[in-house]
């Protein structure tokens, strides 16, 4: 997916009258003068938790592991036996707080509806989704890439599945730094921890699919180019 072309700058022989209060390329004027109506994001909430939870079942499925919140919630899933769905609304109430008082209650509000959906449709997805046959490396790399497209599609609407994506979204917001590669840098982290729990194979294989992920995100949500809150 790439990004539209920013238009080039008014020549000197425009009129000043003539320049708009606001460029088109302003993503705060188009959002305002556009914005997503309820339908708009509940389509796009339903859709991106879809394609985020069809990714975790790639990954699952492969044996491999994802990176972010979902990834430190199947570490704590392995080790303990204890209930996903739990545990990632458990891990989550920290980021609750960070949304709440940074990214606004229409954000949290919606990250609710998606870590609520999200977690069904993993819960769901093995009912009716089977792999007779699937190659490792091939599950990454589309399971990366539908986890990337989701969490996009999340992101426009001013939704995130919390966790890490919540710090992640502040970061970038507050400091400039491109979400994706906060998101990376907290994914290898988890990633090393996971050698303690799965070998070392199925990790260097899933640092494939976070490089998925990842850049989809690096390259498509940076900041000044689209604004996601």
């Amino acid at each position: 997916m790439s990004a539209p072309a920013a238009p080039s700058a008014p020549t000197a022989t425009t009129p000043p009258t003539a320049a708009p209060a606001t460029s088109p390329a302003d993503p705060d004027a188009g959002r305002a003068a556009n914005p997503h109506s309820g339908f708009d994001d509940t389509q796009a909430i339903l859709i991106g938790t879809l394609l985020v939870a069809s990714g975790v079942v790639l990954f699952k499925s492969a044996g491999l592991l994802t990176g972010g919140t979902a990834g430190l919630t199947f570490l704590l899933h392995y080790a303990s036996g204890a209930s996903f769905g739990l545990l990632y609304a458990l891990l989550n109430l920290p980021f609750f707080w960070l949304a709440w008082r940074h990214l606004g209650k229409v954000f949290v509000l919606k990250t609710l509806i998606a870590i609520a959906l999200f977690s069904l449709f993993v819960d769901l997805a093995p009912l009716g989704l089977r792999y007779a046959l699937l190659e490792p490396l091939l599950a990454a790399v589309l399971g990366g890439f539908s986890l990337g497209v989701g969490f996009l599609i999340l992101f426009r609407h001013q939704a995130s599945l919390g966790g890490f994506n919540i710090l992640a979204l502040y970061l970038q917001d507050r400091y400039g730094w491109p979400a994706g590669k906060c998101l990376q840098v907290i994914d290898t982290v988890i990633l090393l921890a996971a050698l303690s729990v799965v070998p070392w194979t199925q990790v260097a294989i899933s640092l494939l699919g976070i490089a998925a992920l990842n850049s989809t995100l690096a390259i498509n949500h940076r900041k000044g180019r689209y604004i996601s809150f």
